[in-house]
């Protein structure tokens, strides 16, 4: 029987199976014999694909056809990114004879090996190379994956043809907006949407939260996969009786790290975190843990060792050779536990976590997200992911598992399905429209759960499944959003007023019911004195528009005036706005547009001043106005019914005074009295 040589199979692999690199004399399947197109077909289907993937893969280039270059794809995390667009590297056509290489980019070692590993699997006969740290690139491999910050630095990019580049892949795709990424785009050519080279982006979270726009760098977001097809996964949201109200905003709008750890790195809530585990979790094979930082990891895992748990952690300080052995074993189920901070939110290729712990709050949907995804991806070994969320009850504006699905974080459920937490949702939004404010059943569980968290008492909140995620950032208080200066001219409109700069203006599109922002310079001095030209406008400059959430909009807006102003005429609790009252040159404005002259802003300070200066400039005395409309309104109408009232009242006074005399008259005429009767 016909027995082919090792030599054949690579020709063939690379006729066949592997398209991306010319042959002379591509050989067909249609003249084999039988065995041996079997072999071939051995080879072509190594990797099998699921529906939503081949999906996937044909979305981009049905969109790659229509002459569409810089895509995006949305795929929950386990949905397998890695092996798309491996697959994806042979079917991207070349756009020229001399483009037939791939550029994978990263920001992480794990990521880099777990993206090099499986290109080594599907192209054997292709090279495939690393660039990253102390591992460098020839420039001429058929694949390369590169960490972001190495081929930024030290001229390392200049090695590498950016006309033989025919793909781009990035994972972790909400990344691109930085700097550093689009430093490498412009320099392979991709900086815009008329570039020749192809450009997919992969991400969970495709949004940013320093509100940085996405389509710098990518245009069309071709695919869209929910974590509805992935897994089923069931929450279990503890109050904890952490309180985060004190806690300060870093510049990108979560939580200060060092100032979250004290108050969450306690020895009370440690306790608390085990115990939730041991109660409701125990029995699972892998459980993941996400903390504050280094200091939490280690108090967390002694926490649980004192239980008699083997729990293990791993930080940024774990050597490369030590961590990866404490995955393999957790990978085994050698141990149950292992806790991290920041080292597996993204990237980490562990599909037998059947259990996740959020010890580590956060303000962003983003980070929530791609946590709790580390237990999405399939596994033999698991039939659903349990994820238990250490919530703060306090704190507004948290985001955390109740308030991913619209309810309110107080919420206690036990044994939710599905259509449960969807009638609450919908009972809530009635009761709020109904009552215009928060029901009253809703503030006496508050009460309660203060008093239960008072006496360190675990209130558990389940449910089990998921439908979808629905963010609550539109609700949020401006404050909350940001630690700048932020004013308020009505519920479609915010400003940010820079002394000597202009001001940042962010407010709703009623038509699209998107947010845009602008940002409108100050007039230099020299156009201002009473000679010069009056009629000479400022033109706002566009800043962003079509953002979904206000929350993005700020922080969009946020990160544009951190790079033009200093911190000091942007912080909210800047000193200069808490101390000293109103200069004489405010309270003269103020006396004009307020119209009073009595006014001598004795109970304003600078701060205060300011922020009231900036919605009379900015229209808040057409609200004012409007508002008085409103009461004067609101008056006539109830002067109108009081006057309708009294006559009704006075004609039901009419008539039981009729009624009053006719029942006399009655009454005298059935009085009958013995005696004589008088003539």
């Amino acid at each position: 029987m016909f027995s082919p040589s090792k030599r054949c199979l690579r020709t063939l692999r690379v006729a066949v199976y592997n398209p991306i690199f010319a042959h002379p004399n591509p050989i067909r399947i249609t003249w084999l014999p039988q065995n041996y197109a079997g072999i071939v077909r051995k080879y072509t289907s190594a990797v099998k694909l699921r529906p939503y993937q081949e999906e996937c893969i044909e979305a981009c280039l049905s969109h790659m056809e229509e002459g569409k270059k810089r895509l995006a794809i949305s795929l929950a995390t386990g949905s397998g990114k890695t092996v798309i667009f491996t697959s994806l590297i042979q079917r991207v056509p070349s756009p020229s004879k001399d483009a037939t290489r791939t550029l994978i980019l990263v920001h992480r070692s794990e990521l880099a090996q777990q993206a090099a590993r499986h290109c080594k699997s599907m192209y054997p006969d292709s090279t495939v190379e690393i660039e990253m740290g102390n591992h460098l690139a020839s420039g001429f491999a058929d694949i390369t994956i590169a960490s972001v910050q190495s081929l930024i630095s030290k001229n390392r990019m200049e090695k590498f043809d950016p006309k033989r580049i025919k793909l781009i892949l990035i994972d972790e795709a909400h990344h691109a907006a930085a700097p550093s990424y689009l430093k490498i785009l412009d320099y392979f050519g991709a900086g815009s949407s008329d570039t020749n080279t192809y450009v997919v982006g992969f991400s969970a979270t495709l949004s940013r939260l320093d509100g940085l726009k996405l389509g710098r760098a990518m245009d069309y977001v071709v695919y869209h996969k929910s974590y509805l097809d992935m897994i089923d996964v069931k929450f279990t949201s503890v109050k904890s009786g952490v309180n985060l109200s004190g806690v300060k905003k870093a510049y990108h709008g979560d939580f200060q790290l060092d100032e979250l750890s004290k108050v969450v790195n306690t020895s009370a809530a440690n306790e608390i975190t085990v115990r939730a585990w041991l109660d409701r979790a125990s029995h699972r094979k892998s459980t993941l843990v996400f903390c504050v930082d280094i200091q939490h990891v280690q108090d967390l895992t002694n926490t649980f060792r004192q239980y008699g748990i083997d729990a293990r952690y791993i930080t940024n300080n774990t050597i490369p050779r030590e961590r990866q052995d404490l995955v393999q074993a957790f990978k085994k189920h050698e141990y149950p536990v292992l806790v991290n901070c920041g080292i597996f939110t993204e990237g980490t290729d562990i599909p037998n976590i059947d259990s996740i712990i959020l010890a580590r709050p956060t303000h962003s949907r983003n980070l929530l997200i791609q946590m709790i995804g580390r237990g999405m991806r399939l596994h033999n070994s698991k039939a659903d992911c349990h994820v238990i969320d250490m919530v703060d009850g306090i704190t507004k504006g948290i985001v955390c598992v109740p308030t991913l699905f619209g309810l309110d974080p107080f919420d206690l459920v036990e044994n939710a399905t599905l259509k449960d937490l969807e009638k609450m949702v919908q009972e809530r939004a009635q009761e709020n429209e109904q009552q215009g404010s928060t029901p009253t059943h809703l503030n006496n569980l508050r009460s309660t759960l203060i008093e239960l968290q008072e006496q360190v008492r675990i209130i558990y909140t389940d449910w089990s499944s998921v439908r979808e995620l629905i963010d609550d950032a539109k609700n949020m208080n401006i404050q909350q959003m940001s630690r700048f200066a932020w004013t308020v001219i009505d519920e479609t409109k915010y400003i940010l007023e820079i002394i000597k700069h202009g001001f940042i203006r962010v407010e709703l599109d009623n038509k699209t019911g998107t947010y845009y922002g602008t940002y409108t310079a100050d007039l230099p001095s020299f156009l201002k004195v009473p000679w010069m030209n009056p009629h000479i406008k400022r033109t706002p400059k566009q800043l962003f528009k079509d953002v979904e959430t206000l929350e993005q909009a700020i922080h969009a807006a946020d990160s544009f005036a951190r790079k033009e102003c200093p911190r000091i005429l942007l912080e909210r609790r800047a000193a200069w706005r808490s101390k000293g009252p109103p200069t004489q040159g405010q309270i003269e404005f103020l006396r004009k547009v307020l119209k009073d002259e009595t006014f001598n802003g004795r109970n304003f300070t600078k701060g205060q001043a300011m922020d009231l200066i900036t919605k009379m400039k900015h229209g808040f005395h057409s609200v004012m106005a409007k508002s008085r409309r409103e009461l004067k309104r609101k008056s006539r109408q109830q002067e109108r019914e009081l006057k309708q009232a009294e006559k009704e009242q006075l004609k039901i006074e009419k008539m039981q005074k009729r009624l009053r005399d006719e029942q006399q008259r009655q009454e005298q005429r059935d009085n009958v009295q013995v005696g004589p009767l008088t003539i």
